[in-house]
């Protein structure tokens, strides 16, 4: 059980985990998810981490299928400039490897951004933390278990 299931759990949040043989080879391991689980790729959701104005970071969680646009996620954040965060720094910080970052159960919780479009889901897939593994909850949980704000985060 991952620090991801975990969190949602002990929180009673009606989740369901999803687990898929992942290919190292994809392309996109976001769209590949999509694919191996028969979802839309709009229901399926990466989790980037920003740097923003050269200190903190910051968790943007948007479809798969969509570009984080750093200018809409550094203004969401209150910042002047958002830059893509150091991987080593990623997996230092949230705890999980690059590939299997899950926005749930960070080692230290770091502001989170939701796209927008999350809030006409009914059910939405993001990284339960690892490769391979998704979990699906509401929007509403998965912004009540990061403490997320909605925002129009892609180009």
């Amino acid at each position: 059980m991952t620090p991801a299931i975990k969190l949602a759990c002990q929180q009673k949040i009606i989740h369901q985990a999803h687990e898929y043989s992942h290919d190292p080879a994809a392309a996109s391991y976001g769209l590949e998810a999509a694919e191996k689980l028969g979802v839309p790729a709009e229901q399926v959701f990466k989790t980037l981490v920003a740097e923003v104005d050269g200190k903190s970071l910051v968790v943007a969680v948007l479809p798969v299928s969509h570009q984080l646009s750093l200018k809409k996620l550094a203004r969401a954040a209150g910042a002047k400039k958002a830059v893509m965060a150091d991987p080593a720094r990623v997996e230092r910080t949230t705890g999980y490897v690059l590939g299997g970052v899950s926005p749930l159960g960070q080692k230290k919780r770091l502001a989170t951004y939701i796209d927008a479009s999350a809030e006409v889901q009914q059910q939405v897939y993001v990284s339960a933390g690892k490769r391979g593994l998704e979990i699906s909850l509401t929007p509403q949980d998965l912004q009540r278990l990061t403490q997320a704000a909605f925002a129009d985060l892609t180009d």
